[in-house]
């Protein structure tokens, strides 16, 4: 999986916070290296190990994992001919003394967790070398008995050092007049007396040092001399005792290396584990069902950082229906539905347990593939179509049966028309490699296409239209709608401007039951907006030569009685009204099965299809299927000129342009009809 679709997801916040439970070096460079796998067999081991960590955190164990303190430099330095220091020595120690009380414990919950367990039994105690760190050092020091030599000079030192002492007790009453305080002194390590500087000659022995005023000098008397050079010799002895020791102690460490290395990896394993399973604990993370045929069933799922505060999403996907286009108002929940799918099925694929009830399932894909956002750059001078369409080619690249693809706001950052013709293409092909897509849309023609097409499905964010909130919670099985002008309403856009804009939305299609507010004055005011044009901007557009086809529909859908599912035997469940009225140019109707109304562009062929014009695509349906709403005569003044309404912008400029002159090269072309 791409890096940039899993940081699309904010997979990488979900490493930082499984960080935050590891406790050993290791264990982070565990989540570090953490990718999703496509390994069915090993992301069922890895997710069942989970689960048992986890219920041996829920039922009062206290694991003790090792902290590993000091261990990594420690273990770079194994095998280069270092000496291990005594404060080394007992982090070795405190290493395998913390080892073996793991072992002891997984030892005994062999039953209760039997993948856990197994791990430890690949650990090894190490007693030898426990028993040699712990018979030679202790506190940080090395012991008396760790040799017969050390001992030996050990005692002589302290002989030594206790003639010392009372050798300058005698020296400094002899001398307590002359001293300048009756403290005693070292310089360099060297024990000295403070004597008055009158006085120095007193004393038998050597001058190390005097005071910033020269009132004082330090001297170190002869008889403590001879018994400093004693004990320096004995002190370089007893050093070398030591570093023989340590050299021991460090060779036979080596000698165990490999397998004080294995323990640290299995240690880093468990750390890593349980960090996995405390962080399951904190999101409520339960164990789930895999699949390697696409299906997903999600149950009373929740967004890993959304936690209670999420209304949980029930979603389907893969049975009956491999793509499901979800549609709804803004701020709805549409894009945290998506990114909800989408992180849970990496982050099951990673082996951590997910915020979902019992009975849920997750699919094993190779590929998920994510548009999320927008991606534009000032840096890149990218639009955000040009994103789109850039994610867009990355996905078709790899997309196969194995590749869950996910989609927001299809269609989006380009001429709508264009861009929902694009995207049902696309829809079409990432339908026909077999992958799984869920995307979002705003548009009714995607919505259409969804309904009519098989392997598709629409879904919805339910929203209540009495408060205009949200309720975040997806109905999957119906398209949704935007609710844009209710929304704008209540935040405050001027009551007049919403009904404007309904009657500019009513010219190019109604919903049923508001066709009755399109009035022949909505029609007049695009009338006239787009016959403000001048000859001479007419002519700058179609320079000479040129050829302009009709804008045409993405999806032109022909029904006859035989594909119609609601005509049997050559009765119809629609209006009666239909078998005896012939559809006149410029009627409004509305088409049921589709939940949307549209003006009769085309009149009946000999099939009995006649063209609708719905939201500026045409399509052709059966007349068995439509229902007048409005005739045309009651919508339009008697000598309305129609192609303001039927055709396009570019074919009416281009008729009037032919009626002034002729231009070589100017045509009109329209698409032919598909049988």
């Amino acid at each position: 999986m791409k890096e940039q679709d899993l940081q699309r997801l904010e997979y990488g916040r979900v490493k930082e916070e499984l960080e935050r439970y590891a406790v050993s070096y290791l264990g982070k460079q565990q989540v570090s290296r953490l990718v999703p796998m496509t390994n069915g067999k090993l992301i069922r081991k890895t997710l069942d190990e989970t689960a048992e960590a986890k219920a041996l955190l829920q039922h009062g164990a206290s694991v003790p994992v090792p902290s590993m303190e000091g261990m990594e430099h420690i273990l770079g330095l194994l095998g280069t001919g270092y000496v291990f220091s005594e404060q080394e020595f007992a982090q070795i120690h405190q290493f395998l003394t913390s080892c073996s009380q793991l072992i002891r414990y997984m030892k005994a919950k062999q039953e209760a967790a039997p993948l856990v367990s197994s791990y430890a039994s690949s650990m090894y105690e190490l007693e030898k070398v426990r028993s040699a760190i712990d018979g030679s050092i202790r506190n940080g020091r090395i012991v008396d008995s760790a040799s017969k030599e050390l001992s030996r000079v050990r005692k002589k030192i302290t002989v030594i050092e206790e003639r010392r002492k009372n050798r300058l007790n005698a020296l400094m009453s002899k001398h307590r007049g002359i001293l300048q305080e009756h403290v005693l002194s070292t310089r360099g390590g060297r024990y000295v007396l403070p004597i008055k500087k009158e006085h120095r000659k007193q004393v038998k022995g050597i001058v190390l040092d005097e005071s910033a005023s020269g009132q004082t000098v330090y001297i170190e008397p002869e008889d403590i001399r001879t018994l400093q050079y004693d004990l320096s010799a004995l002190q370089a002895e007893e050093a070398r005792e030591e570093m023989k020791i340590l050299s021991e102690l460090t060779s036979l460490v080596e000698e165990h290396a490999q397998w004080i290395h294995i323990n640290a990896e299995t240690v880093g394993m468990y750390d890593f584990l349980f960090a996995k399973a405390k962080y399951a604990v904190s999101m409520d993370g339960g164990n789930v069902e895999l699949n390697e045929q696409g299906v997903v069933q999600l149950v009373e799922a929740r967004h890993p950082f959304m936690g209670r505060s999420m209304v949980p999403l029930n979603f389907a996907l893969g049975r009956g229906y491999t793509s499901l286009i979800v549609t709804g108002p803004n701020t709805g929940g549409k894009t945290l539905a998506l990114k909800t799918v989408g992180l849970l099925t990496v982050m099951v694929q990673s082996g951590l347990l997910v915020p979902v009830h019992e009975g849920s399932m997750f699919a094993v894909f190779h590929h998920v593939a994510v548009d999320i956002g927008d991606g534009q750059s000032i840096e890149h001078a990218l639009s955000t179509f040009s994103a789109h369409i850039r994610n867009v080619i990355e996905i078709l690249q790899n997309a196969d049966n194995r590749t869950l693809v996910l989609i927001d706001e299809m269609a989006s950052g380009t001429d709508p028309g264009e861009g929902v013709a694009l995207s049902i293409a696309i829809l079409e092909e990432l339908h026909r490699r077999g992958a799984s897509v869920i995307a979002t849309t705003h548009y009714n023609e995607i919505k259409s296409f969804a309904a009519a097409a098989s392997g598709f499905e629409n879904a919805r964010m339910e929203f209540d239209p009495q408060s205009l909130q949200p309720l975040y919670r997806l109905h999957i099985g119906e398209a949704g709608q935007s609710y844009a002008f209710q929304i704008a309403l209540k935040l405050g856009i001027p009551e007049r401007l919403i009904q404007r804009s309904r009657e500019i939305a009513q010219v190019g299609a109604a919903p049923p039951g508001d066709a009755d507010q399109a009035a022949p004055n909505a029609i007049s005011a695009v009338e006239m907006t787009e016959t403000k044009e001048t000859p001479e901007a007419e002519e700058a557009d179609l320079a000479v030569g040129q050829t302009v086809k009709k804008e045409s529909s993405p999806v032109e859908v022909i029904t006859s009685d035989a594909d119609d599912p609601t005509v049997e035997n050559g009765s119809s469940e629609e209006s009666p009204t239909n078998d005896s009225y012939v559809f006149q140019l410029g009627d409004r109707v509305t088409i049921p099965y589709l939940n949307q109304s549209g003006i009769v562009c085309e009149t009946e062929d000999s099939r009995g299809n006649i063209g609708v014009l719905i939201r500026k695509h045409k399509m052709k349906i059966h007349k068995k299927r439509l229902r007048l709403h409005i005739e045309g005569k009651e919508l339009y003044p008697a000598d309305y000129d129609l192609d303001i309404v039927l055709d396009s912008k570019e074919n009416r400029k281009k008729r009037k342009l032919m009626k002034r002159k002729h231009v070589q090269g100017l045509s009109i072309e329209k698409p032919g009809e598909q049988e």
